[in-house]
C-alpha cells in the first residue's frame, strides 16, 4: 500500500477538472463501440441529473495517486460550481485538503475559502488590469444574442459567455482577443465557454502558494486549455490531452507531455502517468 511522503520526498498533484480529469457527455468521445466502452463513474449531479464522468478504472488509479500525493483539483468554476464535483478518494467521504477554485482567485482550505489569499488576488487586480465592468460591459455590446446562451460573471472576479461555437462569426474570437489583451485579460475559448479572466489571475499562483504552505519538492500538474498552461509551465512535470484548446495549437513545452488520447480516456492515461511519476519514489509496505 502506498503511504503519503513527508518533507523533502513530498508530492504535490494539481490538476485541471473539466476535460482533463472530469468529463460532460459530450466531450466524452466514446469512440468505440458499445460494447466494449469503459463502465463510467458520474462525480457530478446537477438539477438532479449525473452530469460529469471518469472510468471506473480512473477512480481507483485517482483514489491510489491521492494516497501517495497532496493532490489539488485546480479548476476555473466557481466556489459553488465546483463543491457539485466529488472525486473519489481512498476512504468514504473523501475531500482534498486544498481547491483551487476561479482560476486561482479562491483557495479553499478543508472545504472553507482562505480570506488572506482572497485578499492578496483582490489587491493585485486592483492595479493590474482593466475594471472587471468594464469587460461586462463590453461583452454586453459584443456578443451577439443570436448565438450568446448567457453572459454570466464569475466570483466578481472574470466574466464568460456561453455559446452556440458553431455560430460564431470568423475572426471574432481573434478580434475579442486583441481587445481584452489592450486590457491585461485573457481569453479562452473551451467548448461553448468563451472566457475572459484577467492576467494576473493564474492558477500557477495559487498552487505555488499551496506548494508554499505544504513544503513539497516536486510537483506535477494536468490540464487542456490556456488558462491551463502556466500551470504546465510551472511544474516539475505536467501532461496535456490529445483534446483542447493546448492540443488544437499544437502547445507544448519542455518537461510538458502530450498525449495521445481523447475525451474520458485521455483522464484515466493522464492520471495513470501522474500516479506513475508518484511511484518512482514512493515507499512501499
Amino acid at each position: 500500500m502506498s503511504v503519503p511522503l513527508h518533507g523533502s520526498d513530498r508530492y504535490l498533484v494539481g490538476s485541471d477538472l473539466d476535460r482533463t480529469l472530469i468529463y460532460s457527455p459530450r466531450a466524452l468521445a466514446l469512440d468505440m463501440s458499445d460494447e466494449t466502452a469503459p463502465r463510467l463513474l458520474a462525480v457530478e449531479v446537477h438539477n438532479g441529473k449525473p452530469l460529469s464522468f471518469m472510468t471506473e478504472h480512473c477512480a481507483e488509479l485517482l483514489a491510489e495517486l491521492i494516497s501517495a500525493a497532496e493532490f489539488v483539483p485546480v479548476t476555473t468554476r466557481t466556489r459553488a460550481q465546483y463543491q457539485r464535483v466529488h472525486l473519489p478518494g481512498p476512504v468514504p467521504g473523501w475531500a482534498p485538503r486544498y481547491a483551487i477554485c476561479a482560476n486561482g482567485g479562491r483557495l479553499l482550505v478543508d472545504g472553507l475559502t482562505d480570506e488572506d489569499w482572497t485578499a492578496h488576488i483582490s489587491s493585485t487586480l486592483a492595479t493590474s488590469c482593466a475594471p472587471l465592468d468594464e469587460i461586462v460591459h463590453h461583452l454586453a455590446l459584443a456578443a451577439d444574442p443570436e448565438w450568446t446562451l448567457k453572459r454570466r460573471v464569475a466570483e466578481e472576479l472574470f466574466a464568460y459567455l456561453v455559446v452556440e461555437r458553431e455560430q460564431l462569426p470568423e475572426g471574432w474570437v481573434a478580434e475579442l482577443t486583441g481587445w481584452a489583451d489592450e486590457r491585461g485579460y485573457t481569453v479562452s475559448l473551451q467548448g461553448r465557454k468563451i472566457y475572459l479572466v484577467p492576467q494576473p489571475l493564474t492558477k500557477s499562483a495559487a498552487l505555488a502558494e499551496v506548494e508554499r504552505r505544504t513544503g513539497a519538492s516536486t510537483v506535477l500538474t494536468a490540464g487542456d486549455s490556456l488558462l491551463d498552461a502556466e500551470l504546465l509551465l510551472a511544474a516539475d512535470a505536467g501532461f496535456r490531452p490529445g483534446h483542447g484548446e493546448l492540443a488544437d495549437t499544437g502547445w507544448t513545452a519542455p518537461g510538458v507531455t502530450a498525449l495521445p488520447q481523447v475525451g474520458v480516456a485521455a483522464g484515466e492515461e493522464i492520471v495513470r502517468r501522474l500516479l506513475a511519476r508518484v511511484r518512482v519514489r514512493t515507499p512501499v509496505r
